[in-house]
């Protein structure tokens, strides 16, 4: 229906019908943004990681916060997960949450800003305090048109930020990535950029930048330091010490002392559907929420540095889009994986055998794959094919509550239930062979 009413609807009506919803969810919730500190993340990888580190920083420092992701809602004490299978809610709810955060006087609420939010104008007036990017890979072209249009959508954090009422308004950026300076053209109060590199490229005029020196990266952890304080983090992944150089940042710019920044980032255990270990013996399985080539590359890099073979459960997120990462997604999982298993995903309405033939493409070595269909049969199959020693990765639905198809039909779905369910049924049998 959706695909129909845009057929037939001019762009320019919908666009603004989109901006006149947005005007009407701030003028019914009587513009709450102004109420609070703002802080939006947005970029192609990386923003519920940071929205979620950002948000235990404040809390740690004993503000109340409220904040959105992908992952979940929060305000206050309260917390639910993100059911919505889309990262942004509706204009009307996003105000309404703000407004219930102003509520429970909450003082920061952290959101996670999505290019497709933008172009539906989901940011509009909500006066952002700081924004911040972590860095920006092809994704959306389909639907944007281009990269540089979907540059621009991920802009316009920047420049609303820009014309915030807000004082002191502030932009983190990522130094490191090829698409900073147009981020930091954008006018601020403050700017604030992060990197892991020794030398920082002078064209930045930049009020402060945050580096990462000393960087180990250990089976169980990362270190870095920053400032001179040791962080010791739980979370693999050199991705992983650039969101927490976000998180850093951010907290930094608001006066929140590096040691108790340091407390709150050395108690994170996991992301939930990230690099989330859903399964440590007698081999891990993990569950991640990857679904672009530069995310999946950063994964399979991060566990395959352990010295273990993976064994690689694969679909491709969000039928009837961005079809041109499918052989790209084969092509990296080929480079990585000793066992490549094929399956279901998020199909919506196009055919799933489809997508997983164009995923295939992708990948010389034939004899790895095994195509299942059945996402439930497939993660079984990985099970069964690993040893001792070996990481069953998961990847593309993270944490995710349903999987989508035909019809706009939603199935109950959490790849790491379905796991460990089907492990304890590998268990029994091995068990009762035994007996």
């Amino acid at each position: 229906m959706k695909a129909i009413i845009k057929k037939i609807i001019p762009s320019f009506l919908i666009n603004w019908y989109h901006f006149l919803l947005a005007l009407l969810g701030a003028f019914l919730y009587r513009f709450p943004s102004r109420k609070l500190k703002v802080i939006g993340v947005t970029g192609t990888n990386g923003k519920s990681t940071v929205v979620y580190l950002i948000t235990k920083i404040l809390e740690e420092a004993g503000f109340v916060t409220a904040s959105i992701s992908s992952i979940e809602f929060k305000i206050a004490d309260k917390r639910w997960q993100n059911t919505l299978k889309m990262t942004m809610p509706g204009r009307l709810k996003l105000q309404r949450f703000l407004r219930r955060a102003v509520k429970e006087r909450c003082e920061y609420v952290v959101i996670e800003v999505t290019s497709e939010g933008i172009l539906q104008h989901r940011h509009r007036f909500i006066d952002f305090d700081v924004a911040v990017f972590t860095n920006l890979t092809p994704e959306h072209i389909e639907s944007h048109g281009s990269f540089e249009n979907y540059k621009k959508a991920k802009g316009k954090l920047f420049e609303s930020l820009e014309k915030s009422r807000k004082e002191n308004t502030i932009s983190v950026v990522n130094l490191d990535d090829e698409n900073a300076n147009y981020f930091l053209e954008f006018g601020a109060d403050k700017k604030i950029g992060y990197s892991t590199k020794e030398k920082i490229d002078k064209k930045f005029d930049l009020f402060e930048v945050i580096q990462a020196t000393e960087i180990k990266r250990a089976r169980e952890k990362t270190e870095f330091q920053v400032k001179g304080t040791t962080f010791s983090l739980k979370l693999k992944g050199l991705f992983n010490v650039y969101n927490a150089l976000a998180a850093i940042s951010v907290a930094l710019s608001q006066g929140i002392d590096i040691l108790v920044i340091k407390k709150a980032l050395e108690k994170v255990e996991t992301i939930p559907g990230r690099l989330e270990k859903v399964i440590t013996e007698p081999f891990e399985v993990i569950v991640d929420y990857a679904h672009t080539p530069d995310a999946l590359e950063k994964i399979y890099n991060a566990l395959s540095s352990e010295k273990s073979s993976l064994i690689c459960v694969l679909g491709s997120c969000g039928g009837g889009r961005d079809k041109w990462k499918r052989p790209v997604l084969g092509k990296i999982a080929d480079n990585f994986c000793k066992r490549i298993i094929l399956t279901n995903e998020d199909p919506y309405d196009e055919d799933p055998y489809k997508i997983i033939e164009e995923i295939r493409e992708g990948i010389k070595n034939k004899d790895k794959i095994i195509e299942i269909i059945d996402r439930r049969q497939a993660i079984k199959k990985a099970l069964e094919f690993a040893e001792r020693g070996d990481i069953v990765i998961i990847t593309g639905k993270g944490c995710e509550p349903w999987m989508c198809t035909k019809g706009g039909k939603k199935i109950p779905w959490d790849d790491r239930k379905i796991a460990r369910e089907e492990m304890q049924k590998l268990r029994k049998i091995k068990y009762e062979k035994k007996l």
